[in-house]
């Protein structure tokens, strides 16, 4: 969502822009949910209605991007479990009664881990999972196939050199946020992406990047929820 002005003789499709794109990835999680803290504490005389506002903000800075992403993969999961084509109907621009349901609770259930986050000062978790969550996204990136030729063109730029750099530059970047624990908060969030993203992928028979998408948020809700837990 951030305004970036580029050239007309620009070529955004090239392998190197591309890859770039990946490689800044976990830097989104960062601005997005750094973003939230910094409205949370201009609000924070408000109390919870501050909270709320603060937390809503962080899905806004990306555009709702990945929530939707949950209604597409829950109405092909049901769908998949009647026999039908699953494909078909995660391409399909309508969204089912399952899809929105789901989307629904899972939105819920994420605004109300980060109002609790913020409420109880652990922003630093809270940064922290929204970097490594997509840390999480890179590493599928780089080890799955993808049933999605804008995907595909994304990986073919992303590199073993990106990947690697990637991972280095933000395991510094989350152990200047939550120290050394950043460690194992990135270890799980590759965990529960891998298991997440495989898991609907075999219900599916395929990974596209919908399924990304709701990889992310469940991984961000697993790490919130928790986190809050081992951090009291």
């Amino acid at each position: 969502m951030l305004p970036v002005r580029f050239k007309q003789e620009d070529d955004l499709g090239h392998t190197s822009v591309l890859g770039a794109m990946l490689f800044w990835l976990p830097l989104a999680g960062l601005v997005s949910a750094g973003g939230s803290v910094l409205v949370y504490l201009l609000l924070a005389k408000l109390g919870w209605l501050g909270a709320v506002v603060a937390a809503l903000v962080y899905p806004m800075l990306y555009g709702f991007l990945h929530t939707e992403a949950v209604a597409d993969v829950a109405d092909a999961l049901y769908a998949a479990h009647s026999g039908k084509d699953a494909y078909s109907i995660i391409k399909d621009p309508t969204i089912g009664a399952m899809g929105i349901l789901w989307t629904v609770a899972a939105v819920l259930l994420k605004t109300s881990l980060i109002v609790y986050l913020l409420m109880h000062g652990m922003w630093a978790l809270f940064v922290a999972a929204a970097i490594s969550s997509r840390m999480g996204l890179e590493m599928l990136f780089f080890t799955q196939t993808f049933r999605s030729s804008f995907i595909l063109t994304l990986q073919r730029g992303f590199d073993s050199k990106l990947f690697g750099g990637s991972m280095v530059l933000f395991l510094l970047v989350g152990l200047a946020v939550t120290g050394a624990r950043f460690f194992l908060i990135a270890a799980l969030a590759m965990g529960i992406s891998y298991l997440v993203a495989t898991r609907i992928g075999k219900k599916l028979g395929f990974l596209n990047g919908d399924v990304l998408g709701t990889t992310l948020e469940a991984t961000e809700i697993v790490l919130m929820l928790g986190g809050a837990l081992l951090w009291l």
